[in-house]
Order: C-alpha cells, then sequence, then structure tokens
C-alpha cells in the first residue's frame, strides 16, 4: 500500500512548470509577451462587464440579454481588429494568436472566443497551461502587453 506521504496532495495543484506560466506555449515568464495573470484577467472581464451594463441601462433598458449582446459585440469587434477589450486595454493586455504572436486573432477566431465566453462555462475551465477553453478553442491566449 502507498504511504499518503509518497503521493502528494490534490491541494499542491497540477505539475508546475519551473520555467513559468505560458513556457510551454513557447511565452516568456515575465514581461512583454507573457501570459497574463488570471485576477488582471478577471477585473479586465469585469470592466468590460460593468461598461455593457451601463450601455444596456442607458440604451436598451438594461435588458440581460441586450447586456450579453453588447458585450459579444464588444468582444468580437475589439479583439478581432485590436486584439483588446477596454478592460484588456485598461489593464496591460491583449489577445494574441498562438500561431502568430503580436497578430490580432480576426473575425471568425474572436467569434468563436466570443460564443464560448458568452456560455461562461469554456472560460471558467482551464487546461493546465492557464487557458479558459475559449481560448484553446480559438487558438489564442491573453498576454501583457
Amino acid at each position: 500500500m502507498e504511504q499518503r506521504s509518497g503521493m502528494g496532495s490534490w491541494l499542491e495543484g497540477g505539475p508546475s512548470d519551473e520555467r513559468g506560466p505560458g513556457s510551454r506555449l513557447g511565452l516568456p515568464a515575465t514581461g512583454a509577451g507573457s501570459q497574463a495573470p488570471v485576477g488582471r484577467r478577471l477585473v479586465a472581464l469585469a470592466i468590460d462587464w460593468a461598461v455593457c451594463l451601463v450601455i444596456s441601462a442607458a440604451f436598451l433598458d438594461g435588458d440581460p440579454m441586450a447586456t450579453l449582446g453588447v458585450f459579444a459585440l464588444e468582444n468580437v469587434l475589439l479583439v478581432s481588429t485590436l486584439g483588446t477589450t477596454l478592460g484588456h486595454r485598461a489593464l496591460g493586455l491583449r489577445v494574441q494568436r498562438l500561431a502568430r504572436p503580436g497578430v490580432a486573432p480576426g473575425a471568425l477566431l474572436a467569434a468563436v472566443r466570443t460564443v464560448l465566453l458568452c456560455l461562461v462555462v469554456p472560460a471558467v475551465v482551464w487546461d493546465a497551461d492557464g487557458r479558459g477553453l475559449h481560448d484553446r478553442a480559438a487558438g489564442t491566449v491573453i498576454v501583457r502587453r
């Protein structure tokens, strides 16, 4: 029988990479182009949602589905053209394609990413690299500018 001390604990988390987050994706460990930390990504999401709530309340009677529609429109338009949303821009983040670093995802990948983000579940399920499944499906990653 295996001793408890030899197994490790699920509290210790998954396998770690000594080189830093994003290193398996070919990203630098720190600085510009490194994978964005989860906290910054969540704050950026909150900023985007707050802006969409204000727009929805001002022009669309605050309907929750209208707010989601504004959020989706903001994400598709801004991520496909600029590679960043308002919240990302405020926190020094950008969305980039893994296959072509520094390049905005484009309309199709931004749409795939946005639909999955709006479904919520793919965005809160992360892979071993710390990317949400919406980013994994679109072949994107959020990095520091």
